[in-house]
This record gives C-alpha cells, sequence and structure tokens, in this order.
C-alpha cells in the first residue's frame, strides 16, 4: 500500500514539474516574441520602447518624414504647413493636419491614437506632452557631428520598419557622394555661409547649423570664430568685405518664411559687389527645402551635396 502512494505522489510530482516547465518554455517564449516586436531607441530626450512596423505614425520632423517617403512607409499625419515642396504630396487630404512643428493638435492625436510620433528640435518643448499619448523619438541632427547623427536617425528608422538593406545602400551612396564632393573643392579658396532675413545677414561657421560645408564637404571657412547659434552671428555688409571669401553659400530665409526681400537684392550692394565672391560669380543660392526645413533626410542630404559640388565644377 505504501509502494502504491509512494508511486503517485512521484507521478503527480512529475506532472507538476512539466507543467512548471511547460509554463516556464511559454513565458520565456512570449517575452522574446516582445522584445522581438520592440525597439529600444535611446535618443536626446531619454529612452523610447517602440513597437516594429508601427501602423499610425506621426512626424514632427521634416528630415525624418524625407527619410520614410525614401523607405516607403506611410505616415498618419504631420504638420501641413512649410511642408518642403519636394514632399508636397503629403499636403493631400488622406494626412491628417498634426498642428504645427511648434504646437501639436493634441486634440487631433489623441483621436488619432498613434503608434509612433517623430520629433526634433522644433517640437522637443511638447516631448513630455506627447510622450503620455503614444512612443515619442527625437530624431534631431547633432550639428557637431552631421553625418554621424543623420546615419544614426536613418539607421534607428531602419530598424524599427525592416529597412535595413535600403537604409546601408543609401548610406554608402551618401558617403560616396561626400569623398567624390571633397576631392572637387579647392583647399586654397575660403568660403562663408550666409543666410539673409528681410534684409539682414547672418553668418554661419564649422559646428553651426549649416556647418556641414565646413565640417563635412571640406570648404575652407573664411571665418573660423563665428557664433555657432541656431540663428547665426549677425553681421554687416562691411563684414562681408572685410573678410572677402572666394565662395558665398546663400540662404534665403524669406523664401521659407516670407518677407519683403530676397536674397539676391539684399546682396546686390556696392560693398557685397567688391567681395571676390561676387566678382568671379561664385555665389551659390542653396534651396531652403533641403538646408532650412529637411536639413538631414536621404533625399535632403544627396540634394545638398549636390548643391555643393555644382559650385566646384
Amino acid at each position: 500500500m505504501k509502494k502504491l502512494s509512494l508511486f503517485i505522489f512521484m507521478l503527480i510530482f512529475a506532472s507538476f514539474i512539466v507543467a512548471c516547465g511547460d509554463t516556464s518554455k511559454r513565458e520565456a517564449d512570449n517575452t522574446s516574441k516582445e522584445a522581438a516586436a520592440t525597439v529600444e531607441v535611446v535618443h536626446n530626450l531619454g529612452t523610447t520602447v517602440v513597437p516594429k512596423n508601427p501602423e499610425t505614425v506621426v512626424v514632427f520632423d521634416f528630415a525624418s518624414l524625407d527619410i520614410l517617403n525614401y523607405f516607403g512607409v506611410e505616415v498618419a499625419a504631420l504638420p501641413k504647413a512649410s511642408v518642403p515642396s519636394y514632399l508636397s504630396q503629403y499636403e493631400a487630404d488622406q494626412y491628417e493636419n498634426a498642428g504645427t512643428l511648434f504646437e501639436p493638435d493634441f486634440e487631433l492625436l489623441a483621436n488619432l491614437n498613434p503608434d509612433l510620433i517623430i520629433i526634433s528640435g522644433r517640437t522637443q518643448e511638447s516631448y513630455d506632452d506627447l510622450s503620455e499619448l503614444a512612443p515619442t523619438i527625437f530624431l534631431g541632427i547633432d550639428t557637431a557631428d552631421y553625418l554621424g547623427s543623420f546615419k544614426t536617425n536613418v539607421s534607428i528608422l531602419a530598424e524599427i520598419f525592416d529597412k535595413e538593406e535600403v537604409a546601408t545602400e543609401a548610406i554608402a551612396q551618401i558617403e560616396s557622394d561626400i569623398a567624390d564632393l571633397v576631392d572637387t573643392v579647392p583647399t586654397d579658396k575660403t568660403g562663408l555661409i550666409l543666410l539673409t532675413s528681410d534684409g539682414s545677414l547672418s553668418a554661419y561657421g564649422p559646428g553651426s547649423r549649416f556647418g556641414v560645408i565646413h565640417d563635412e564637404f571640406n570648404v575652407t571657412p573664411a571665418v573660423t570664430d563665428v557664433e555657432a547659434a541656431t540663428h547665426g552671428q549677425n553681421i554687416s555688409f562691411e563684414f562681408v568685405a572685410d573678410v572677402n571669401p572666394d565662395y558665398l553659400f546663400v540662404l534665403d530665409r524669406n523664401a521659407v518664411t516670407g518677407g519683403e526681400y530676397d536674397a539676391a537684392s539684399t546682396l546686390d550692394n556696392e560693398l557685397m559687389n567688391q567681395t571676390t565672391a561676387v566678382q568671379e560669380e561664385q555665389v551659390t543660392y542653396l534651396t531652403p527645402d533641403y538646408w532650412y526645413l529637411s536639413s538631414g533626410g536621404i533625399e535632403s542630404v544627396t540634394q545638398m551635396i549636390a548643391e555643393i559640388k555644382a559650385t566646384f565644377k
């Protein structure tokens, strides 16, 4: 009788152990599946767990919109004011207007219930509020490491949307384009980056918002101690005449924001016309869509490289 009882006990105990093993295995499998279905994104504003291939995506960063467009990934909503012209298809009614880059439409976003929100510098003040609605990631460009941060942003979006192969090819092409550009840039000539706005001038140097021209494209700066502020350092026409750069790279802010003066009329004066850049017709007007609105996208960076390369042909 004792042997029978012992046998029954051992049988029950063995069944319990097997059941526990099955449960642990299921839990491990579920954990593994959940991990595989998400991506942990470490960014400047925190760490965010993002679902793989999210269906409802809201973008408050035109560089990221550029990259997603290159990947063939659909978005649900974006700020429709000042959309770069080469991305004008996103002004269509099928895309919701998510507010502005500085003031998201939280009511619309709450109703939309997005799976992912992507922001950059212009929207960073809303990061905490947006994070309460959906996983939110910050994909800004680091002006101190333009190419590095560009490649990081492309790689993050590629991992989220399973576009690693496309991203690798795009990055390789851009690196090749930059190498070709650097080979064409004369090392004994200087360049100065100007932004015109309502008749005034701002200069940008290495490490600044548009400093990629010096830092990555290897154009020798005409001045190296320019303040690296978001809106550049205010300067005078006399300053440009004194510096006398061989090349001028000019961005017209009014072309984006509106205003009375365009860049060409702003620069058409006696002091500017004395400079080597104007005398030798070496003034390049940069396309604001690529440089001001969506700098850091795959298409925008490709076109930025092409515009600088065309300067030296």
